[in-house]
Order: C-alpha cells, then structure tokens, then sequence
C-alpha cells in the first residue's frame, strides 16, 4: 500500500516537473520576437545583426545631421562618439528630438542602414537611457547635465 502512494507521488512530481519545462520552453518561444536587444553603433559596426532582426540602438543625434524628406520621412545619423550609424526613420519623431541629444530607436539594420520603426527621445533636461550613458561613458563622450 505505501508503495502504491510513493509511486504516485512520484508520477505526479515528474508529470508536474514536464508540464512546467513544456510551459518555459512555450513562454520562451513566443516571447523570441518580443526581445529587443540593445546596441550601441560601435558594436552595431563591428558586428553588424542580420537584417531580419530587431533591435534597440542608442546615442547622441550628431549635430548637423538630420535631414527632412518628403512627407514624414527623415534622415539622420547617430552615434556614440566612436561610431556612427545613419538611421532612416517615417514617421513623427517626438518633440524633443534634436542634434546632440540621446535618442534610442527601435528597428532593423538593412544595407549599413538602420531602418527605425519607432524613435524615442528624452523626456525633461537631464533624462537619458541609462544604456545610453553607459556606452557614452565608455565612449569617453558623455557629460554631466548641469546641475547634478
């Protein structure tokens, strides 16, 4: 009789162990697409992603680089004070937007092109993604905003 309910209790803990590795590798799979890794236009150049993949890149707007097209289209290349990557992007961009400032961008690098779906930007005077600082400081380019 007690062999009868250790062999049970033993079923039931390898059933519930398969049913939670099936469960991890299910939420796994589906969340593949969903993860957006972030790169800094030193490691996007030295080692360039497929063009199929998403990812994040961050840095500074450099200065005298933007360039309106047609309609909602805009051209502009940002970097990290080592590299620079030339991003195209159509759509609005946010309100604070501009030369020399951080930015991060959602997209796909095609051609030595990174082709942004979506652009964000600091949000107040002394906000930046914290990837962003630490690649800038590694760079060796990033500033202190006044007053902290």
């Amino acid at each position: 009789m007690k062999s009868l309910k250790k062999q049970r209790r033993i079923q039931i803990i390898l059933v519930s162990a398969l049913a939670l590795i099936i469960a991890t590798v299910l939420i796994g799979y589906a969340m593949r697409d969903g993860i957006n890794f972030f790169r800094s236009p030193t490691q996007v150049t030295e080692e360039p992603p497929a063009s199929t993949e998403v990812f994040r890149i961050g840095g500074l707007v450099e200065e005298g680089s933007i360039v309106r097209g047609q309609g909602a289209a805009v051209r502009f290349v940002v970097t990290d004070g080592n590299a620079s990557v030339p991003v195209t992007y159509v759509g609005v961009l946010p309100d604070l937007f501009s030369e020399n400032q951080g930015m991060v961008g959602t997209g796909r690098y095609v051609n030595g092109v990174f082709e942004a779906s979506e652009i964000l930007a600091k949000h107040d005077e002394t906000y930046m993604p914290a990837e962003v600082v630490d690649i800038l400081k590694e760079q060796g380019v990033y500033k202190e905003p006044e007053g902290s």
